[in-house]
């Protein structure tokens, strides 16, 4: 497979944990007791629902933004989300002085997308059912002369996100496992460029939701799988495929991509509710599902997971943990 741009590398991730540096939150790594006594692991726990907007895609937003020339910042940004992204970008816009128009399906949250809007994007919405979001952004993005930065098809956007993994490893030292939620592959792959530059020997896992597993069919099978959009709560893991670059990356890099089940999620949304006291979104219990639901064993390991996010409507987050 050939990329119209070279593989990102860990140079890549360290220089984009520079640009954020003072502008990032540099989230706190959680434990429990319980957690580790149910998986007989040592489990680290990095939260990123602590992270600006609430989620880890405010690193890759920013740092994309950022490596933009003065003329495409002047013309400003175009990007498509469920909205998390969507909220990373409109964010990083406003702090660097960028406009911002962003692609939401009908379907996302709606607090997802009011925070958007609340930020100061043009909020454009579509049907992801029945529109091909990539064409109508390439489509936008060319008649408006936008740069538009994709959700995870984007070398800085991936360098960005592995600053999560790169933080986590600093605080807690070498890890025998690290579990990633994956949807389009971008913070999977980022970390896993962090994680095997500090902590050698690291497996590397991607999780995602059970009806959306194209990431594992493509692994597995050694070629990218595209699959219809997946119904499932995890709304920031509904992506039909992976890019060409993060399915390098991860073909190469990961140990296994793993799935759970939407039960699965809201099960461990009940746990860190009622054990943890926080409040993660489903798409960011995919990792912490994996390990929780004994996918895989972890007995015995230093186990690292990524909770990706905390943006989900309250009643939303009631109905499902009631």
């Amino acid at each position: 497979m050939t990329l119209p741009f070279p593989l990102p590398t860990y140079a890549d991730v360290e220089a984009a944990s520079r640009r954020l540096a003072g502008v990032a939150n540099r989230t706190p790594v959680l434990t429990s007791t319980f957690a580790n006594e149910a998986t007989g692991a040592e489990i680290f726990f990095k939260a990123e629902n602590f992270q600006r907007m609430g989620a880890f895609k405010f690193r890759g937003g920013y740092n994309a933004i950022s490596r933009l020339g003065d003329d495409a910042k002047r013309r400003g940004v175009l990007a498509f989300s469920s909205g998390n992204h969507a909220q990373a970008i409109a964010l990083s816009g406003r702090l660097l002085q960028v406009p911002t128009t962003i692609l939401m399906p009908l379907d996302a949250p709606e607090m997802k997308i009011a925070a958007t809007r609340g930020y100061g994007a043009e909020v454009v919405l579509f049907d992801r059912y029945k529109v091909n979001r990539e064409e109508l952004a390439a489509e936008m993005a060319a008649e408006r002369g936008l740069s538009l930065i994709p959700p995870f098809d984007h070398p800085d956007v991936l360098a960005g996100q592995g600053t999560a993994a790169k933080e986590l490893i600093e605080d807690t030292g070498p890890l025998d496992m690290l579990f990633v939620c994956l949807g389009g592959g971008g913070l999977v792959a980022g970390c896993a460029l962090a994680a095997h530059e500090l902590s050698p020997g690291i497996k590397v896992y991607g999780v995602e939701p059970e009806a959306g597993n194209d990431g594992q069919q493509s692994f597995r099978s050694g070629q990218i799988v595209k699959i219809a959009v997946p119904k499932t709560i995890a709304d920031g893991a509904q992506t039909a495929a992976l890019s060409p670059l993060t399915f390098a990356l991860i073909s190469r890099d990961i140990a296994d991509i793993l799935t759970v089940s939407d039960a699965e999620l809201v099960e461990t949304m009940r746990f860190f509710g009622a054990r943890m006291k926080i409040v993660v979104e489903p798409t960011g219990c995919l990792a912490a599902a994996a390990v929780l639901g004994s996918k895989i064993p972890v007995r015995g390991k230093r186990v690292g997971v990524i909770l990706s996010g905390g943006n989900v409507d309250l009643s939303t987050y009631a109905r499902l943990v009631g």
